[in-house]
């Protein structure tokens, strides 16, 4: 009868540290992410490596994950919302589709200004947008501010893409903020007049377009750039190309970010924490910086080798929800410039 009790509570044991085990490595997390899979989910498998937590991992396009979280409502499996961009994690958030989370650690390590002061959302990386030139084509030396690339002499020689895009939406939504609508629309109106052609195609290709002699001027994000003097295939081209800060003698370049929020009825909301946690890092922000050359959020981890040789640079501090508050306005003015 003894032995039978013991052999019972030695079952007893063994189940209860197997229903703990199982429950460990059953713990996961769903994330849906507008990066590419290639940028994002070696990260992602280190987390899970160092954690247990398994990620789950759905990618698209940035408005269409965030319709698809409001569409699933709270039936969602969404626990995390990865995207590039403060207009669309704004969007995100105006639509409902992300919710406030609190942590000492996102708060303690991301600048407020990048960071949604509600914490909807939580900047992870920093992309900066400044003048990309042709070495030889422009002399560095004539270039000054962002608002100067309306001067007529720029006739026929910028390349930049679409208005319908979030990062000139944003960029002009930073413009607003900080000279008014009138300044931005005065701006906008003026660079289009300078256009070498119909915007088109994204950032890289306004790249190629400025080494293949259609402009001499593009803007672009940085980050498009480092990738693809990290690619032998695009080197040669992307080595004629070199950045110009604008207006460090003023508010400085124009700063977004790639960030992330946590839906708002996550299942696994306490391991969507942890990942965003997980984001910000060092070896993860080192990671981000060497693979995707996009700027840390932490001011502690170096930059990769190929930023280091666009050198260093003064960024606009604006608040950056103030982008989102202003997209529409910014929609409404590169409409009214004639910057389709």
């Amino acid at each position: 009868m003894k032995l039978n009790k013991v052999m019972l509570l030695v079952a007893g044991s063994l189940a209860s540290c197997f229903i703990q085990t199982s429950s460990l490595f059953a713990a996961e997390v769903n994330v849906y992410s507008a990066r590419q899979e290639e940028l994002i989910k070696p990260l992602l498998d280190k987390f899970t490596a160092e954690t247990g937590i398994k990620v789950n991992l759905i990618t698209g396009n940035a408005d269409e994950l965030i319709t698809r979280i409001n569409s699933e409502g709270r039936n969602s499996p969404a626990d995390l919302l990865i995207t590039t961009d403060v207009g669309r994690l704004a969007r995100a958030k105006q639509q409902g589709a992300i919710q406030a989370v609190e942590s000492e650690t996102l708060t303690s390590v991301i600048p407020a200004h990048l960071r949604d002061p509600a914490g909807v959302w939580y900047g992870l990386t920093v992309r900066a947008r400044p003048i990309m030139y042709v070495e030889g084509k422009v002399d560095p030396a004539e270039l000054s501010t962002m608002e100067a690339l309306t001067d007529p002499k720029w006739k026929g020689k910028i390349c930049v893409r679409s208005s319908s895009n979030i990062y000139n939406q944003s960029h002009v939504a930073a413009m607003i903020a900080n000279d008014g609508a009138e300044a931005a629309e005065s701006w906008a109106k003026g660079l289009v007049a300078n256009f070498a052609r119909p915007p088109q195609g994204g950032d890289r290709d306004q790249i190629r377009a400025a080494a293949a002699g259609v402009c001499d001027i593009a803007l672009a994000n940085t980050y498009y750039l480092g990738a693809m003097l990290a690619d032998p295939k695009e080197q040669a081209q992307a080595a004629k190309i070199k950045v110009f800060w604008p207006n460090q003698d003023g508010h400085g370049v124009h700063i977004n970010v790639a960030g992330a929020g946590v839906a708002t009825f996550a299942p696994n909301k306490t391991n969507a924490v942890k990942l965003l946690e997980y984001m910000v890092q060092p070896e993860a922000q080192r990671w981000y910086a060497e693979v995707n050359h996009e700027y840390p959020i932490r001011t502690d981890v170096a930059i990769s080798s190929i930023l280091e040789g666009f050198g260093t640079f003064k960024a606009d501090d604006l608040a950056l929800e103030q982008l989102g508050e202003l997209n529409a306005e910014a929609i409404r003015v590169l409409d009214r410039s004639g910057w389709r």
